[in-house]
């Protein structure tokens, strides 16, 4: 597949998506995971951002003043702040970004393992690096499996779990710093429950719709090198401070 095609067939990916954003169900779920990334992110200021989102921009709450979006083709880039390229070589160059979020595209990118890795690639030393799913556990995940829905999004996606995902930061040398789930709801079509967000949150009930996952690079420890002691040639008897002689 060329990559104009591959391209284009993202950006239809993007634009059908938007139908479940901008219905009940998906703009409570965004709300819901907005609450999750903003404490991340809003005491974070200056530096740059790179947020490779399905649904409307999540970082808006974020002091970071260099704030990028991605897109697959420039007709579905949302603003002149848009990073146009295809998603497994991103146009930047190496540990640049302190936050990057992926927000769904690893459900529905074919290359998806090259992606993340990309995104690990370019996310510095100490930034962040954040990955939105649909949780297979959640109420969603259940109907999902029960009525085989395939055709449209996000019931199209291939869902992994939070543990699944941790796997593959570990591959890209990152390693989990939290998971928190969000969006629990009663049926899948229905807004985010107050009360149940509230208990699902605050014990971290892993039966959300979705769950997000905070990691950063693991820190690579300098080798100890132990110390060796030791003398290349004798040392003279009187070079060892006062000895015992015969006859003293």
């Amino acid at each position: 597949m060329s990559n104009s095609t591959a391209a284009e067939t993202l950006a239809h990916t993007l634009f059908t998506s938007r139908t479940y954003w901008e219905s009940e169900a998906g703009k409570s779920l965004w709300d819901s995971q907005r609450a999750c990334l903003g404490p991340l992110v809003d005491s974070r200021s200056g530096g740059h951002s790179l947020e490779m989102g399905m649904g409307p921009a999540l970082m808006s709450m974020s002091g970071i003043a260099h704030r990028l979006e991605w897109a697959p083709t420039r007709t579905s880039a949302s603003s002149d702040q848009t990073l146009i390229c295809p998603p497994d070589r991103l146009a930047l160059p190496d540990s640049c970004l302190d936050v990057v979020v992926l927000h769904h595209w690893l459900e529905h990118l074919p290359d998806a393992h090259h992606a993340l890795q990309e995104a690990a690639r370019v996310t510095s030393d100490s930034g962040l690096l954040v990955l939105f799913g649909f949780n297979p556990m959640g109420v969603s995940g259940v109907v999902k499996q029960w009525r085989k829905r395939q055709g449209q999004y996000p019931w199209n996606g291939q869902w992994r779990t939070a543990s699944r995902m941790g796997d593959w930061l570990a591959f890209v040398d990152f390693e989990v710093e939290r998971v928190d789930y969000c969006c629990f709801r009663s049926w899948p079509g229905g807004r985010c429950v107050e009360h149940w967000e509230s208990l699902g949150r605050r014990y971290n009930c892993p039966l959300g719709e979705s769950y997000m996952v905070l990691a950063k690079r693991r820190q690579r420890h300098a080798p100890k090198q132990r110390i060796k002691f030791g003398l290349k040639a004798p040392v003279a008897a009187n070079s060892l401070g006062a000895t015992r002689t015969h006859g003293h």
